[in-house]
């Protein structure tokens, strides 16, 4: 850059620069009928937070004797400031307070959550379902002759589980039993039939 370009003299201090640079005024003593400079800030109290007076040193020690933060305020007020102002006047919650609600509905969320990022987890090593590989529905076991003829006999159609299929049974035993007929035998035999069928089914692993 040459040393006379227009850019270099944008740039330059001037001479004498310093000496009219306007120095920081000070302002005059805020305590009534003082002509002293105020040259010590004191709080103007609460509510006016960020708000200062301006005293002189003289001043400003009367002031801070008489200064009192919690002036107007009543004892409950004051408590309950100094007890906020032990955790800076932030919000807090009680420690375990719902912890267990909030400790189902975490675990909650993390059962549920696809932590696979859609890729397929066969043997579940990342704790994910979503990416799982499905495994396909077990089909329907074939039933033979026997069985089938056995649960008609229940008045069962073969795809009930083995709970169904006990209660089913009891429930039949209760219609059927002579007990239950007042002493009527005329239905044993079919009574012995539900029985077989039961126990038949129950030898082939059905319940």
């Amino acid at each position: 850059m040459k040393l006379d370009s227009k850019l270099f003299d944008g740039i330059r201090i001037k001479p004498g620069a310093s000496k009219t640079a306007q120095q920081p005024t000070t302002q005059r003593c805020s305590w009534a009928g003082c002509e002293a400079e105020g040259t010590h800030k004191a709080p103007k109290g609460r509510n006016r937070e960020g708000q200062f007076h301006h005293f002189c040193i003289d001043h400003v020690r009367l002031y801070n004797k008489s200064y009192n933060y919690f002036s107007g305020m009543g004892d409950d007020d004051v408590a309950a400031y100094q007890k906020d102002s032990l955790t800076g006047h932030r919000p807090t919650w009680t420690m375990g307070v719902n912890s267990a609600g909030e400790q189902r509905e975490r675990v909650r969320s993390h059962a549920t959550r696809d932590w696979s990022g859609g890729v397929q987890d066969p043997f579940d090593m990342f704790d994910g379902t979503a990416g799982r590989v499905k495994e396909p529905p077990k089909p329907a076991r074939h039933l033979k002759t026997l069985e089938r003829k056995s649960f008609d006999t229940l008045e069962l159609d073969g795809t009930e589980t083995n709970v169904e299929i006990k209660a089913r049974y009891k429930s039949l035993v209760k219609i059927y039993h002579p007990d239950a007929n007042g002493g009527d035998r005329s239905s044993e035999d079919r009574l012995r039939e539900i029985i077989q069928a039961y126990n038949f089914l129950k030898a082939a692993g059905f319940c």
